[in-house]
């Protein structure tokens, strides 16, 4: 047997253990000081085997950069790993959805997305030092605040040091059956407004031109920007306007979630935005927005770090496969940048973001092993 397979399994129970204390500690992207208590039980599981510094942002927590303290001769450059500390999941979601294991899964809310990735790669790291293997590059883990809502405070901090990095290793989820990922879909979001005339809608009606009705003509006409065949999506999501039922509506706003598998895709949505017009004349369009995430696409050295992947895997009896996803990640920015970059790294399970959230058991050794074999073979 492989002998950090071997390792990987000898250390299932700390690995479960340390994922359960990660998911116990709750960390909604909307609450700084959750997040940073997450970030500070991060940084002391790792004190022994990294420095660690921290990257303040207002408002949104605390972003980590760990380098770990590893075996062997550094070349130049370094390999970067990706994960997030911020879930979708609010404060107290552990009283109703405890972290527990049962029928061979662990399950709690953020252990699939993803703090099982970052403890799998912590332990992955623990097994080069124990077991001595050299690593060629310095190895350096970052962990944003904000990914599940935009990577507002940490896309700089990323890209910046991305640019330094021979290799991205994403511990986002695996896709379905441990798949990794290897494209992306790029995400943006349209914010468009329409200004009507309000009226009194029984004395007044024809004074009036309604925004809602406006608006209800321009979703159909923006839903329309779809082109399933291209991989392009537009879907209108929230909508609100009006003030009461017996006046004729002043103003009607609507978001738009949009996702696109090109670059070259954003400037086909960009004009489709533009030329919108008012059906009714007396009314008057806002539209703002655009792309705030670069689709991942599967560019040569994409390719060639999942051939790596997929060999090293083979060497631990275990067949890895890759897709296509239409949700984006912080690996989106560092593909973008031209990085090779390989996503899905993670914890294999199901149901990110969903009250099903969990882990397979089985498959953390031959995960921790692959991620370990990926950073002493780069």
């Amino acid at each position: 047997m492989d002998p950090i397979l071997r390792y990987a399994q000898s250390k299932q129970s700390a690995a479960i253990a340390l994922i359960r204390q990660f998911v116990e500690c709750e960390s909604p992207s909307d609450d700084a000081a959750a997040v940073n208590r997450f970030a500070s039980l991060l940084a002391e599981s790792v004190k022994d085997i990294a420095k660690v510094r921290p990257h303040f942002a207002a408002s949104r927590g605390r972003n980590l950069r760990c380098e770990f303290l590893l075996p062997g001769a550094v070349k130049k450059g370094q390999i970067l790993a990706l994960g997030h500390s911020d879930t979708v999941w609010p404060l107290g979601t552990l009283s109703v959805m405890p972290c527990r294991r049962h029928e061979g899964r662990l399950w709690g809310p953020g252990v699939f997305d993803m703090k099982g990735g970052l403890a799998l790669f912590i332990m992955a790291m623990r097994a080069l030092r124990d077991l001595n293997i050299p690593v060629a590059r310095k190895v350096i883990l970052q962990v944003n605040s904000d990914e599940e809502i935009g990577s507002l405070s940490s896309r700089a901090l990323t890209e910046e040091i991305a640019k330094r990095s021979a290799a991205v290793l994403v511990l986002e989820p695996a896709g379905p059956s441990g798949r990794v990922k290897t494209s992306r879909k790029g995400v943006g979001d349209y914010h468009v407004v329409v200004r009507g005339v309000a009226a009194h809608a029984g004395l007044d009606y024809e004074k009036g031109a309604s925004a809602i009705t406006e608006m209800a003509r321009q979703v159909e006409r923006i839903a329309g920007f779809t082109r399933l065949a291209r991989g392009i999506t537009v879907s209108p999501g929230v909508i609100a306007g009006g003030t009461r039922s017996n006046v004729v509506a002043a103003e009607c706003s609507l978001d738009v979630d949009v996702r696109i598998p090109r670059a070259s895709d954003a400037d086909f949505l960009a004009r489709q935005f533009a030329a919108l017009r008012p059906f009714d004349k007396r009314c008057r369009l806002e539209i703002s927005g655009g792309m705030n995430r670069p689709p991942m696409e599967r560019t040569a050295g994409v390719a060639v770090l999942f051939e790596k992947a997929r060999g090293l895997a083979t060497d631990l009896g275990v067949e890895l496969d890759e897709c296509a996803v239409g949700g984006g990640s912080d690996g989106n920015f560092t593909a973008a940048l031209g990085v090779p970059t390989l996503d899905g790294l993670g914890a294999v399970g199901e149901g990110a973001h969903a009250a099903n959230e969990s882990i397979f058991i089985d498959r953390l050794p031959d995960r921790t092993a692959l991620l370990a074999k990926l950073v002493a073979g780069l």
